[in-house]
């Protein structure tokens, strides 16, 4: 019930996320109508929400999270999943870490990944990505936000290291 209830409160920040940026960007007189369809969206995914396993898992890969004092933190990453949900899914205890929740707006979920795993990386960083990366404590050549790296099953035995601070872009 944990997974579940964990999986729901994420699914409803990214609604919540989602639901900001659209009023945020549309206009200040969003239609009213256009925020009720789009909570309706929202909600009615929630009726489809099943507590029932599915029998088709997604594959995962070994990942592991290093602190900046070196402790380890190997988790089982799905395939598919960006390394901020990775972290969030398996309770990584790292404090401050993904504070926008994925949106792009901070650069706390700020990962360092070794020069060979970074050359590896399937996609480029964004420009929006580096303008967020430039405001990263601790950046380096191959730093990279958790919330746009995907996980592939080329990433298996990944180590990557959290740096010892976060900065919050958001103020």
């Amino acid at each position: 019930m944990d997974k579940m209830a964990s999986s729901w409160n994420i699914f409803r920040r990214s609604c919540t996320s989602l639901l900001r940026y659209k009023t945020k960007n549309i206009s200040n007189k969003i239609n009213q109508m256009e925020q009720l369809l789009l909570l309706r969206q929202c909600s009615s995914f929630s009726r489809n929400f099943s507590t029932i396993q599915t029998k088709l898992a997604k594959e995962t890969v070994a990942v592991t999270f290093i602190g900046d004092d070196g402790t380890k933190h190997t988790v089982n990453a799905k395939v598919g999943d960006n390394l901020l949900d990775v972290v969030i899914d398996n309770d990584v205890d790292l404090d401050g870490y993904g504070a926008c929740e994925g949106t792009l707006a901070c650069s706390t979920c700020h990962l360092i990944f070794k020069k060979d795993d970074y050359d590896k990386l399937p996609e480029e960083p964004t420009d929006e990505e580096l303008d967020m990366l430039d405001l990263a404590y601790d950046l380096s050549d191959t730093s990279r936000l958790g919330c746009q790296v995907i996980v592939s099953k080329d990433m298996k035995g990944l180590e990557v290291k959290v740096p010892s601070g976060r900065t919050d872009a958001r103020g």
